[in-house]
């Protein structure tokens, strides 16, 4: 018998090929991959119950946070950051009485988680009840001291307490930590609750914020305020002329602009 003869680069292209024809023309004739690969691409890795119940947050799904939470503090009973977190998703259905519950518990379990301690003086703030909002909101700061939120609220709570002297220092020290925080929204969302609402006098605490940002030199928030605060019926707009909060933004052309401006007909005298 003869052997047919076939060169050596010829053969090695045979091997090759060959394996490859044939899974394309017999296992998968539409050479598509294969469907287990397909799967496994589109495949998601599967949330943490943590991850998701944290997600369920940022979405305000809260009820679905909250039921969440409560697993993982059944399962981690001693985690202080679960325990918060479960406030807070009680605290966005306005549900007081368990997210403080929450809130002491982790506070109890952490003597130094400030998050938990601030958030429980939301819960007073927003019963009215200032003094002991202050009271907390002063020991979140003892423990967090660079922290712009915690002074924002404790200035609100200052407010609400009709001590405007200290309100105005308060958030003079939050804008000297972050000149910005104001602007940042209010969060309902991560460990930090904070409470922004003014129950009375609008119109005073809208000025008592221009003397802040007049205090620290930022003109055109001063400017905001000030005209905040004509809009809601403060009449004394004038003392910016002689109050020393003001000095240092006075004589800036856009303040003498703004002093120049004829008043709504709505608050004139």
């Amino acid at each position: 018998m003869k052997c047919l003869a076939i060169p050596a680069g010829t053969f090695l292209l045979v091997t090759l090929l060959v394996p490859a024809c044939a899974q394309t023309n017999v296992d998968n004739p539409q050479g598509q991959p294969p469907a287990t690969a397909t799967a496994q691409a589109n495949q998601k890795p599967k949330l943490s119950d943590e991850d998701l119940a944290r997600l369920y947050l940022i979405r305000k799904q809260y009820k679905e946070a909250q039921d969440l939470f409560h697993k993982l503090t059944v399962e981690q009973p001693k985690n202080a950051v679960y325990w918060n977190e479960l406030g807070i998703s009680f605290h966005n259905q306005s549900e007081l009485d368990s997210a403080l519950k929450c809130y002491q518990k982790s506070v109890k379990l952490d003597p130094h988680y400030a998050d938990a301690e601030n958030n429980v003086g939301t819960v007073y703030y927003e019963r009215q009840k200032y003094a002991k909002a202050v009271r907390a909101y002063k020991k979140a700061i003892q423990l967090r001291e660079n922290y712009a939120a915690f002074y924002l609220n404790l200035g609100y709570a200052y407010f609400g307490e009709k001590k405007y002297e200290d309100s105005i220092t308060t958030f003079r020290k939050a804008l000297l930590i972050d000149p910005e925080a104001f602007d940042v929204a209010r969060s309902r969302t991560g460990t930090v609750i904070q409470d922004r609402s003014v129950s009375s006098d609008r119109a005073l605490f809208y000025f008592m914020l221009a003397k802040s940002f007049a205090e620290a030199g930022n003109v055109d928030r001063c400017i905001i305020y000030l005209k905040k605060a004509r809009d809601e019926g403060y009449k004394n707009i004038d003392t910016v002329k002689s109050d020393p909060s003001f000095a240092v933004v006075i004589k800036a052309p856009a303040m003498q602009d703004f002093l120049q401006e004829k008043p709504p007909d709505s608050v004139q005298q």
